[in-house]
């Protein structure tokens, strides 16, 4: 058995056996295998597609390719939501504080930006002194005695996983059902929850471009929890505009702690609460999502999880102070603003589009060196069914040093307009909430 006859097994649509796919894995973490060679390999597997059973296989490899958190120690219910990625999203900055404010536990294995998407591990980097790699031993005890923690993929948990991760990154092959599948379900598997939420986008913005995909996806996500003993729960959300206001790193941030303090997007909040909802029902803290949503909404209310998400920074090394004054954060060097030219109504706001743009000034990655702008992006002005007149501002660019007469044009071609009055689109189309776990962990 070698790598390159593994590779062209895969080019020719063949099915791999496991000791085929555990070859690929041990050799890529050993060094015998090439990142060049696992990107042919990634590429021939999105062009050919991978089974459900080699997807299965893909996925217990990246978990067995490290350890797992032991949560054994912590008292009650562990959940852990992940999002398969979209322009604005960072609802696992409001859900987290917000589900352990609610009693449950959140162990949260989270990522770096990946493609257009941003990610919330780069968020948080935005935080002064936040420390986004934590060991396992400290992330456990956070989740202990906090009930909540946020870290980035450490070298322990899921490796493979991680390895392969940022090779997709910056070879093309991030839209491909079954290595998102692999991906996600192997770092829920190995943060250990017993509760599992995934929002699963769909539409421009997202990864999935349709909702045909995003329930493909669910399905298969779904089905590759339940043959490694894992129930999952699916959400599947829109993603034709950014989620919120705010495309960035120190932008999204500003727009969590305002979500926190209940002065947020109506979009934003709302799937907070959705996603939250479906967790403490799968928790066994409700008995119907309706009765989650009511004491969620409650508790954003009383500042409860403003107090959890303060806390959750300060155990993780960084400075509060930012949550009260923005100005702390990475900041731009110039605010410049996109002025309509046209009345009516705003009838499409393209998401690649504006992702695009905030790359442009810095905000993403091209490639696994590049060294992000945390202070630059895009913050929205107008969603899609606002009236629109000559003049108003559509939208702020927080620009940098970097092109950003190149990021203004590629702003201004993201927004579409109408003379008659739009509705505003739907933002969850379909929820899959598993029944509740049977009893808290003690």
């Amino acid at each position: 058995m070698n790598i390159i006859q593994i590779i062209d097994k895969k080019r020719r649509g063949e099915s791999h056996t496991f000791e085929e796919l555990a070859f690929l894995i041990q050799g890529m973490l050993a060094g015998t295998v090439a990142d060049y060679q696992v990107s042919a390999w990634l590429m021939a597997a999105c062009i050919q597609g991978l089974s459900l059973e080699e997807t299965t296989w893909l996925t217990d490899l990246f978990v067995k390719s490290g350890s797992t958190l032991d949560l054994s120690g912590v008292d009650g219910i562990v959940v852990d939501k992940h999002s398969t990625g979209g322009v604005g999203d960072k609802t696992t900055l409001v859900l987290a504080p917000l589900l352990a404010a609610s009693g449950v536990k959140v162990a949260k294995l989270s990522g770096r930006g990946l493609g257009f998407t941003g990610g919330t591990i780069d968020k948080l980097e935005a935080i002064p002194g936040f420390r986004v790699s934590l060991s396992t031993e400290e992330m456990v005890e956070q989740v202990r005695t906090l009930g909540v923690a946020i870290s980035g993929q450490t070298q322990d948990l899921a490796p493979a996983d991680g390895r392969i991760y940022a090779l997709r990154d910056v070879t093309a092959t991030v839209d491909n059902i079954p290595l998102i599948a692999a991906s996600v379900v192997s770092k829920k598997i190995a943060a250990g929850a017993q509760v599992i939420v995934l929002d699963i986008k769909y539409g421009r913005g997202a990864f999935m471009k349709t909702l045909a995909e995003a329930k493909q996806l669910a399905e298969t996500c779904r089905e590759v929890g339940k043959r490694l003993g894992k129930t999952i729960s699916t959400v599947l959300s829109a993603m034709d505009q950014p989620l919120g206001a705010a495309i960035g790193h120190s932008v999204e941030v500003m727009e969590t702690v305002n979500t926190l303090k209940g002065q947020g997007p109506e979009d934003l909040e709302d799937l907070s609460l959705t996603l939250g909802s479906v967790a403490l029902v799968g928790a066994g803290r409700f008995s119907s999502m309706a009765e989650a949503r009511v004491h969620l909404k409650k508790s954003l209310a009383s500042g409860a999880v403003l107090d959890v998400f303060r806390q959750m920074v300060v155990a993780q090394g960084g400075d509060p102070a930012f949550i009260d004054e923005p100005e702390r954060l990475p900041q731009p060097q110039q605010i410049l603003t996109l002025v309509s030219q046209t009345s009516g109504y705003l009838g499409a706001v393209d998401s690649l589009r504006v992702a695009e743009s905030a790359k442009i000034l810095g905000a993403g990655r091209t490639t696994k060196a590049d060294v992000l702008d945390l202070g630059v992006g895009v913050v929205l002005k107008k969603k899609i069914g606002d009236a629109v007149s000559v003049g108003d501002v559509l939208a702020e660019l927080w620009v940098g040093d970097r092109s950003q007469e190149q990021a203004m044009d590629v702003l201004s071609s993201a927004f579409s307009f109408s003379q008659t009055p739009v509705p505003r689109p739907p933002l969850v189309e379909e929820i899959y909430c598993v029944e509740p776990v049977s009893s808290p962990r003690r």
